[in-house]
């Protein structure tokens, strides 16, 4: 008789941190490839803000501020913080519809981090906020609308724009694991959205506005990356509203990031 050895089946082991690092940018070429073949999904981060910057300037601009091209100044940075926020729903919806169709059960198969088909989501939707920014500062110049910085301040707006849009993205990643329909996702994100945005000073300027929406502007964490982007690109002071969103955006991340991952480990 021989004797049979018995062997335990090899358990895989968890991915690196550099694994989980290259997984994810895997997936986010993967959701930039998504995009870039359905270019109509950039609808929202192309023509919405043109609307917006058009319908504002030249509708409310000499009434707020005598001036179209003062208020084109007023206005730009502000709208260009709301679109890229707004286009934060997308990738809960899109997150949402993924896992409906079965994509994230082939994730699930595949030996990578847990968190990697999140953070390639994630990162392959930034690409959106970098064609935000392009367009509404394009056609921001078109119309007369001029830095009064220097570069590398205008830079630093985009990126604190993009980091603060980084942090909140992982709010509706949670919902879009949580949810039972793309449409809920988008339905409550919207919900959420519209007085965050528009709660600001974005339009106006805070002091004209009556006392009790004023306490709300001035708790409202977008006030700050709006006053921030306007300072970094037309000049002013910046270090209070600067250093206000830099602390939202590490509370936020701190806050979802972990929760929208756990969800997604119970869901498997």
């Amino acid at each position: 008789m021989t004797a049979t050895t018995l062997t335990r089946p090899a358990v895989p082991r968890k991915p690196s941190l550099a694994r989980g690092v290259t997984h994810s940018l895997t997936l986010a070429r993967r959701s930039l490839i998504k995009t870039l073949r359905t270019p109509e999904q950039l609808i929202d981060v192309t023509l919405q803000p043109v609307i917006f910057v058009v319908m504002f300037v030249y509708l409310l601009g000499g009434a707020v501020s005598g001036s179209t091209s003062e208020y084109l100044r007023f206005l730009l940075p502000a709208i260009m913080v709301q679109t890229v926020i707004f286009a934060t729903v997308s990738t809960g919806v899109n997150l949402n519809t993924d896992i409906k169709k079965g994509v994230f059960d082939r994730f699930r198969s595949l030996p990578i981090a847990r968190s990697a088909p999140l953070l390639g989501s994630v990162l392959g939707d930034m690409v959106r906020f970098v064609v935000c920014i392009a367009v509404l500062l394009g056609f921001g110049t078109a119309l007369g609308y001029r830095i009064g910085t220097d570069p590398l301040s205008a830079l630093a707006a985009c990126l604190l724009v993009m980091l603060f849009a980084f942090s909140l993205i992982w709010a509706s990643v949670l919902l879009g694991v949580v949810a039972r329909e793309a449409g809920a996702v988008q339905g409550i994100m919207f919900l959420a959205m519209f007085p965050l945005t528009f709660g600001t000073n974005m339009i106006t300027p805070t002091e004209s506005l009556p006392g009790w929406l004023q306490w709300w502007v001035k708790a409202n964490p977008v006030t700050d990356v709006m006053e921030a982007a306007r300072g970094l690109l037309n000049g002013g002071p910046v270090a209070g509203p600067v250093t206000t969103t830099l602390l939202w955006s590490a509370g936020l991340f701190a806050v979802f990031f972990p929760l929208a991952v756990r969800a997604y480990r119970r869901k498997a």
